[in-house]
C-alpha cells in the first residue's frame, strides 16, 4: 500500500458528523415522525428523494439505518408487467438447476455446489419444491 491509498477515506455524504443528523439508539426514537426504509415500504411509501433527517443505531454502532421523514415520503411506485417480467427471469436463473433444468421455489447454491443436491450428491428432491422442467414448445422464461 502506498502512500497515496492511505489517504483515502470512505465518506458518506448523508452523514456530515457535525451533529446536525440525530443519533438514536435501538428503541429510543420514540413516537417521532420518522422511519427506516423498510418502515416506510410497509407503510407502501418510499422516501421519494428526501434526504435522512436522522440515524439509528443498534449494537453499539456496527449496524444503523437511515432515517425518513414519513410526511415527506411518497406513495410507493406499482409493479409494472415489465418490472415483474424482469425479477421473474432473474428469479428463475437463481431457482434453475443447469444440468436437470428443474426450477426450485428456493434459491439454488449455484456458486458453491452449481447444481441442485439431487444433481450434486444424488439427495431426492421432494417433487413439491420444484417445477417440471419446461418442454421444447414452451420458451417462456427460461
Amino acid at each position: 500500500m502506498n502512500g497515496q491509498d492511505q489517504d483515502l477515506v470512505d465518506i458518506d455524504p448523508n452523514d456530515p458528523r457535525d451533529g446536525t443528523l440525530s443519533i438514536y439508539r435501538w428503541r429510543q426514537a420514540g413516537r417521532t415522525n420518522l422511519a427506516t426504509r423498510r418502515q416506510l415500504r410497509e407503510m407502501g411509501l418510499r422516501p421519494g428523494g428526501a434526504e435522512p433527517v436522522a440515524r439509528i443505531e443498534c449494537r453499539g454502532g456496527k449496524r444503523w439505518a437511515w432515517l425518513y421523514r414519513i410526511d415527506l415520503a411518497k406513495p410507493k411506485r406499482p409493479m409494472t408487467l415489465a418490472k415483474e417480467a424482469a425479477l421473474d427471469k432473474a428469479m428463475a436463473k437463481r431457482q434453475t438447476c443447469g444440468a436437470c433444468r428443474r426450477r426450485y421455489f428456493h434459491c439454488i447454491p449455484l456458486k458453491t455446489l452449481g447444481s441442485c443436491l439431487e444433481c450434486f450428491d444424488g439427495t431426492p428432491a421432494d417433487p413439491n419444491s420444484y417445477i417440471a422442467p419446461p418442454t421444447p414448445d414452451h420458451r417462456l422464461a427460461a
